[in-house]
């Protein structure tokens, strides 16, 4: 393992704690796994918030189109056994469908290039307004015509994920549920993950909420329903250490797989980009891709009822790291890659040198709070509010016990000017000064701030 990998996992939980706070979600759990060695489980905040019940990491989540990546193993794995093939029309093995759907092939399904509508002519599943769909309502909905040509685009669609998971019950006789549970599930050693509702009765399920508006005030959303025949495109329940495992036995360089190194790398390997959009995104077959240089990351997002979950996989470094957050508005999106920016911040910077270790911590002044973060022979000034803390972070050389200067800073900066730190009478860090302004521990500030404005 790495050295600087240590100092990096415990400023993520450092940075996400600052992050909850001040975003006042309802509760989120953050996972950091290193060549499949869990490295950090930390839960924040409350699975329910009207019952108070605190989060804990052995709480389910509804983690929505992570089912894909599921699902898509799942064809994998039959196309391993020789069962069909990823060029067959899957009108080969669904009947009744739309003439231009049945010429759709199972890969065109698996990196939504068939040109299915989305979520159907009435989408109201998503705003529990109506049920997921049946198999009999979902097959009715397939002989609808495509909303374009098939193979011109990336083009998202549950409903596709919904009849590749026909296909898995017409090619293996069995329902999409049992047989995903058994055949990649329980191979993956996955032991807090169900393919949809219901779980079992002693499994902790953290409830969805609400954003605070329109109402004014967050409101809970149970999250119990199941998906129906919409389970392979969104009806999966897991935990963040489950899908640790799960998106780390995909890398081709995983020693333990529930697939062959060749289907992995099928998986992963960008088959369309997705258009108009402001992010290089690219989708594989039930797989999300992107990043840049040695920090390319696969994965996959999820976004149900009061639920917002992703899981992204660095191949290059070994890492797997995953959030989940149980509101409409959760972060979970920005704070994976701002766990990504903090562990390429320390695996450019290193592991914090002996002479500077003893630096780090957060301090407070009326502009809210800084975090000090040694790393490599300097100590950073990183920004916990932002959601990449160390963007144009100003950098301290340390000249003695306490004493410093700010050797890099943008212009609008303190750039060479000096640090200290002030000690009490005990001999413990009471301040600390960054240029001219004074830094104090969070209760001294908020009782300073109290006195100066709270009447």
């Amino acid at each position: 393992m790495e050295k600087w990998l240590p100092a990096a996992i415990a400023y993520i939980g450092c940075w996400i704690e600052f992050q909850m706070r001040q975003s006042e979600q309802p509760g989120c759990v953050v996972a950091v796994a290193h060549r499949g060695k869990p490295l950090l489980e930390r839960a924040f905040g409350h699975a329910d918030l009207v019952a108070g019940t605190a989060l804990t990491p052995r709480h389910r989540f509804r983690v929505a189109s992570h089912s894909k990546s599921f699902t898509a193993a799942g064809i994998m794995k039959l196309r391993e056994r020789g069962k069909l093939h990823l060029d067959d029309a899957v009108g080969r093995y669904v009947r009744n469908l739309h003439p231009a759907i049945a010429q759709a092939t199972i890969a065109q399904l698996l990196s939504h290039s068939a040109g299915i509508i989305r979520d159907g002519a009435d989408a109201g599943q998503w705003d529990d307004r109506r049920s997921f769909l049946s198999a009999r309502e979902l097959r009715t909905a397939l002989k609808t015509a495509p909303m374009i040509e098939a193979n011109t685009r990336f083009k998202y669609s549950n409903h596709g994920y919904g009849l590749a998971g026909l296909v898995i019950e017409a090619v293996t006789g069995e329902g999409y549920a049992s047989w995903i549970k058994r055949e990649i599930v329980a191979p993956a050693g996955l032991r807090e993950t169900e393919p949809d509702m219901p779980v079992g009765a002693r499994a902790p399920l953290a409830s969805g909420h609400s954003a605070k508006m329109p109402v004014g005030r967050r409101l809970v959303i149970g999250g119990r329903n199941p998906t129906n025949a919409l389970a392979a495109a969104t009806g999966f329940v897991s935990t963040a250490r489950d899908l640790l495992k799960f998106f780390a036995q995909l890398d081709p360089a995983a020693k333990r797989s529930v697939l062959s190194v060749a289907s992995r790398r099928e998986m992963i390997r960008r088959q369309w980009r997705n258009h108009h959009a402001s992010l290089e995104r690219h989708y594989g077959l039930g797989i999300i891709s992107g990043g840049s240089g040695d920090w390319q990351w696969f994965g996959h997002s999820g976004g149900f009822q009061g639920f917002i979950t992703r899981t992204a996989v660095l191949p290059h470094h070994g890492l797997t790291v995953a959030v989940l957050t149980n509101a409409v508005d959760g972060p979970a999106q920005s704070w994976v890659e701002g766990a990504i920016h903090i562990l390429r911040a320390f695996a450019g910077g290193g592991a914090p040198a002996k002479a500077v270790r003893d630096w780090g911590g957060r301090w407070w002044s009326l502009w809210g709070a800084i975090d000090l973060v040694p790393m490599g022979n300097k100590i950073l000034v990183a920004s916990p509010d932002l959601g990449e803390p160390f963007t144009d972070a100003s950098e301290i050389s340390v000249s003695a016990r306490d004493r410093g200067r700010i050797v890099a800073a943008d212009g609008y900066g303190s750039h060479g000017e000096p640090v200290a730190r002030k000690r009490d009478r005990r001999g413990d860090v009471a301040e600390v000064w960054l240029a001219g302004t004074r830094f104090l521990p969070e209760a001294s500030v908020a009782a300073e701030l109290e006195e100066r404005y709270g009447r």
